[in-house]
C-alpha cells in the first residue's frame, strides 16, 4: 500500500511581484501533499499555479509563508544547500523546456545523474530506457535546436525522471504534444508514480491530465477554491 505520509506542506503561502501596481500572485494557500501523490492544479492563465510549483520547488521564495518538504523549510536554506536539495529530490519540468544547447538529447537527459555522480551503466541504462519509451531513440545525438517543440518538451520530461527524484513539478508538460505523445508521456509518469513512489504535481490547462490525476486542486485569484480527491485506477 502505498504511503501517504505528507511530505509537502504549504503554509499561508503569499507571494507578492513588487511593481508600480504590486501582484499579489498567490494568497494565503495552505496545502498538504502526501508521498506518491499525482496531483494536477488547475486554474485559469494567470491564476497563480506556476508561481506556486516555483515555490514549492525553491526557485521562487515566498513574500509571506513557508514552504515545508519533508519537515525542511526550504527557505531557510542557502542558495548552495539549495540547489544541492534540488539534485537530489526534484526533477523539473518547464514550459520553455530549459535544454542545454550544446548538449544532444542523450546528453541532456544524462546531465543530473552525471552530477550526481552515478556510474556509467546506470545512466546509460535509464537514459536508454527513457528514450525507447518516449519514442526518440533516433534522436540521441541531436541537439535541441534540431528538435520541434513537442520534442523538446518530451526530452524535458525524459531529463527531469532520469534521476529517480522524490518529486517532479511540472509545469504544463503536455502543451506541446500530440495525442499520441501525450498518452506515451502520461503512461511514463503513471508508472514512475506507481513503481518508484515519485510525487508528482502538475500545473495544466489539459483535460488529459486532469483525468488521469488523482486529485485536482483548482486556484482561482492566487486562492485555493476547490480540492479534491479523484478515484484512482490501479
Amino acid at each position: 500500500m502505498r504511503n501517504t505520509m505528507e511530505v509537502i506542506e504549504l503554509k499561508k503561502l503569499h507571494k507578492t511581484y513588487e511593481g508600480i501596481v504590486p501582484v499579489q500572485a498567490v494568497k494565503g494557500v495552505d496545502l498538504l501533499f502526501g508521498k506518491g501523490e499525482f496531483t494536477a492544479i488547475v486554474g485559469p492563465s494567470g491564476c497563480g499555479k506556476t508561481t506556486l510549483l516555483n515555490m514549492i520547488g525553491g526557485l521562487d521564495a515566498p513574500t509571506e509563508g513557508q514552504v515545508l518538504i519533508e519537515d525542511q523549510d526550504i527557505s531557510a536554506l542557502s542558495p548552495a544547500e539549495l540547489v544541492d536539495f534540488r539534485l537530489w529530490n526534484i526533477g523539473f519540468v518547464f514550459q520553455s523546456y530549459n535544454l542545454i544547447p550544446v548538449l544532444t538529447v542523450k546528453e541532456n537527459i544524462a546531465f543530473i545523474m552525471e552530477l550526481q555522480g552515478r556510474n556509467h551503466k546506470e545512466i546509460n541504462d535509464r537514459v536508454a530506457y527513457l528514450l525507447d519509451v518516449l519514442g526518440m531513440k533516433d534522436k540521441m545525438n541531436i541537439r535541441p535546436r534540431y528538435l520541434s517543440g513537442g520534442q523538446q518538451q518530451r526530452v524535458a520530461v525524459a531529463r527531469a525522471l532520469a534521476s529517480s527524484p522524490k518529486f517532479v513539478l511540472a509545469d504544463e508538460p503536455t502543451a506541446n504534444l500530440d495525442s499520441q505523445s501525450t498518452e506515451n508521456l502520461l503512461e511514463l509518469m503513471e508508472t514512475m508514480n506507481r513503481t518508484e513512489d515519485i510525487t508528482f504535481l502538475f500545473s495544466t490547462h489539459d483535460q488529459r491530465v486532469m483525468d488521469k490525476a488523482h486529485r485536482i486542486v483548482t486556484l482561482e485569484d492566487g486562492k485555493v477554491v476547490r480540492d479534491g480527491k479523484q478515484e484512482k485506477v490501479e
